[in-house]
């Protein structure tokens, strides 16, 4: 919309022209699909839920008041972080299958075009842009090719650990010929041994905090300071952008 035209629409309307011509050159593009953005929001709920609880599992309170047949917090932490890993690993299955089903944005968390060299410049853009050496960045209408290698990696194979590591101790709790067992089982060997394994799942939750936290200070980084919104894009969908 041109200066004449939000003159003339601001006559008409009462409204400031410069306030016309700003919302003018606001853009949105739906990207987010509905059953994407629940996941997201489930799975977020699921990981902070297994690593408040994990870390109790791993470093037990020291004490409980009363005599030990009237408590059972350990108990109810248990249950907690075993149902909250059934939520993140049935949610992966799920959010695959909508990676077939969905929009091509879906695609985004389980591919990387490793081998276009456009890909890496554009990673190296981003790196510039969150070490403050350019003063603005490209624009995505989905992830940011910086935040796709850190989904992949800082994620996805991130959570693919973490369930066979999990399930695996799981199995020796449900004892031999368990259906965990057998599913998972081959990873406690594979490993070295049963306190291996628990001590790289544990490695494994200090990662995974590590990347919700960069995740989420890249997101409001880029609300506050980017041209381009991301924490609201994932509650509606609308990746809004302007100039």
């Amino acid at each position: 919309m041109n200066a004449t035209s939000a003159e003339k629409l601001a006559d008409a309307t009462g409204i400031d022209p410069g306030a016309i011509e700003h919302g003018a050159t606001i853009k949105s593009v739906y990207v987010y699909e509905a059953p994407v953005r629940l996941w997201h929001w489930i799975n977020a709920l699921a990981i902070t839920v297994l690593c408040v609880t994990g870390y109790f599992i791993g470093s037990p309170l020291p004490t409980m008041p009363g005599e030990a047949s009237a408590n059972y917090l350990m108990g109810y932490i248990r249950f907690a972080h075993f149902a909250a890993g059934y939520v993140l690993a049935v949610g992966l299955i799920g959010r695959a299958y909508w990676a077939l089903v969905g929009n091509h944005h879906s695609r985004e968390l389980f591919t990387l075009p490793l081998t276009q060299p456009a890909y890496w410049r554009e990673v190296i853009t981003m790196l510039k842009w969150y070490a403050f050496l350019i003063p603005q960045p490209s624009r995505y209408v989905g992830h940011n090719p910086m935040a796709r290698l850190a989904m992949f990696f800082g994620y996805f194979l991130f959570s693919l650990f973490m369930i066979l590591t999990g399930f695996a101790m799981y199995g020796e709790g449900l004892q031999a010929g368990s259906w965990a067992d057998h599913l998972f089982g081959w990873v406690i060997p594979l490993m070295g041994q049963s306190q291996d394994v628990h001590t790289w799942h544990h490695f494994g939750m200090w990662g995974m905090v590590i990347f919700v936290t960069l995740h989420i200070y890249a997101a409001i980084r880029e609300d506050i300071m980017g041209r381009q919104s991301i924490v609201s894009t994932m509650i509606s969908g609308y990746r809004t952008f302007k100039k």
